[in-house]
């Protein structure tokens, strides 16, 4: 009986596959021969899932003030900062992604094991003529012997480079001067999109004075670079293929 919620669940699950890819196949029908549609300029804070950050808090301290003084503290001319230090305000990130790595593992392992007992002398002799057929013998009356063997290996060989540059808005003033950015670009070639995604937690501090900062300065950072159209399309499997690798156990 345990199997019937089981069936039940694996066809409800199938239903809503087919469902969901009904409506995205619609979707992708009234769109053939148009190239994809640029996402609207919109409030990042407004987007689904957009989430205010939170992070650990020093303990706050008094501001001081300088009388009787032009010079602002923090400051790094004369005349106002021009960089972005308030909600609203842009900065450009680099992005500057080199990553490699490269690992070969082997392994094996065997082991053979062989047990045997009997019973000789005159209580073997004894039990061979009464409780064995004939040609038996009780020296060698258990015998057991099992091998076990396992080889595995696996290698990996991957490299990584990307190298551009986007500009991202602050969406959010922490209480200890540090900012939280968002940046989007959308790039359209024929019927193929690419998308860049920057988000993270900057200091004041480490952005230059050309208003630009490092990708590797950005805490908790979130980089993302794909695309959508034609050419994702044919690179990924079909929606049945990925619902029977969820759905199948073997």
């Amino acid at each position: 009986m345990a199997s019937v919620p089981r069936i039940a669940r694996a066809a409800l699950v199938a239903s809503l596959a087919l469902v969901v890819t009904a409506c995205g196949a619609a979707d992708r029908l009234s769109n053939v021969g148009k190239a994809p549609a640029l996402t609207a300029i919109q409030d990042p804070t407004t987007t689904p899932g957009y989430r205010p950050v939170q992070m650990p808090m020093p303990t706050p301290q008094s501001v001081h003030y300088n009388s009787n003084s032009l010079w602002r503290s923090g400051a790094r001319a004369f005349f106002k900062d021009q960089r972005a230090g308030r909600v609203g305000d842009i900065l450009t990130v680099l992005v500057t992604i080199s990553d490699k790595a490269e690992f070969d593992n082997q392994t094996a392992r065997s082991r053979t094991g062989s047990n045997a007992s009997g019973t000789g002398g005159a209580v073997g002799a004894g039990i061979n003529t009464l409780f064995l057929p004939g040609g038996t013998s009780s020296e060698n009356l258990v015998t057991a012997s099992g091998e076990t063997n396992f080889q595995g290996s696996g290698k990996v060989d991957r490299e990584e480079k990307l190298q551009t540059k986007v500009a991202a808005v602050v969406t959010q003033l922490l209480p200890n001067g540090n900012m939280v950015i968002e940046g989007r670009q959308e790039v359209r070639v024929n019927f193929e999109v690419r998308e860049l995604i920057v988000a993270g937690v900057v200091r004041p501090e480490d952005i230059a004075a050309n208003n630009t900062i490092e990708s590797e300065k950005i805490a908790e950072a979130r980089i993302g670079y794909g695309g959508r159209g034609q050419i994702t399309d044919v690179q990924q499997p079909r929606y049945g293929n990925q619902v029977l690798d969820i759905v199948l156990p073997f």
